[in-house]
Order: C-alpha cells, then sequence, then structure tokens
C-alpha cells in the first residue's frame, strides 16, 4: 500500500470568508483546502506554511492542530492509474495570515485561489477534504 502524508489549512478572514484553492489535477476540478504533501523529512507545519505560499501567495501562521484525517483509497479510485491502494494522512489545521498577497500557483497541482463567504461554500464544486476541515475547525 503507498501512503500520502499531507498538510492543509483552514483560514478564515475578519470578514468570514474562507480561503480554498482550485485543485486542476484529479478527475474532476474542485476546490480544497490550501496544502498538500510533506517532503521527506519535512516538519508538517513547515509544509503548510510552504504549501499555502505557493498556492496563495500569503505567508502564515500556524495557530492550533485541528486533526488528522485518515483514508484509504481503492486502487481503482486513484487519480493516476496505479495497482495498489493510497494511504492518505490529511492533517489540517487551523492558521492564519501574516503577510503575502493573494497570487496563483503556477504548474502546479492548483490553478488559483479565493475567499469565499462560508455560507457560500456549500454550493461550491469541493473534494471533501473542505468539510472534513470545516468540521474540524467548527465552521461547518
Amino acid at each position: 500500500m503507498d501512503m500520502r502524508v499531507a498538510a492543509y489549512a483552514i483560514i478564515v478572514d475578519d470578514d468570514d470568508r474562507l480561503l480554498l484553492a482550485h485543485w486542476i489535477e484529479g478527475r474532476r476540478n474542485a476546490w480544497t483546502l490550501p496544502g498538500g504533501g510533506l517532503e521527506p523529512g519535512e516538519d508538517p507545519e513547515k509544509a503548510v506554511r510552504r504549501e499555502v505560499k505557493e498556492e496563495t501567495g500569503y505567508r502564515v501562521a500556524v495557530d492550533e492542530l485541528l486533526g488528522i484525517h485518515s483514508r484509504v483509497i481503492p486502487a481503482s479510485r486513484r487519480i493516476t492509474e496505479a495497482t495498489e491502494p493510497l494511504h492518505t494522512l490529511r492533517i489540517v489545521y487551523r492558521a492564519h495570515i501574516t503577510g503575502g498577497k493573494l497570487s496563483y500557483e503556477t504548474d502546479g497541482s492548483t490553478d488559483r485561489a479565493e475567499w469565499f463567504a462560508r455560507s457560500t461554500v456549500r454550493s461550491l464544486q469541493r473534494v471533501k477534504l473542505v468539510d472534513i476541515g470545516r468540521e474540524m475547525a467548527g465552521i461547518l
């Protein structure tokens, strides 16, 4: 079985908007939490700060660990052709913006990032991780 460990952020601004990244790597494009896979030996908090910067242009500080979500994806459901299932561990943090400005990732798994009023998130085409993170943060 393959394994992927990733770190993601729930970021809500002073206007009660949630920051999401637009994921373009899967079977369908969808909104997701900013974040991504850890590099070998990388600390998860450092990884989430790096990934948020890459995908959104913002620098963030991590406030707290919200939880870890574990999922096994059968080989037939993986986004790339595979013979083995994939075990994903998704570490979700609450974070806040400390600097930077909104910009888009180039040549990555996302093509843009946007702020959304929390009340409109449920109407978006989104991956389940968005709702998992919102539930962990108590903002579902």
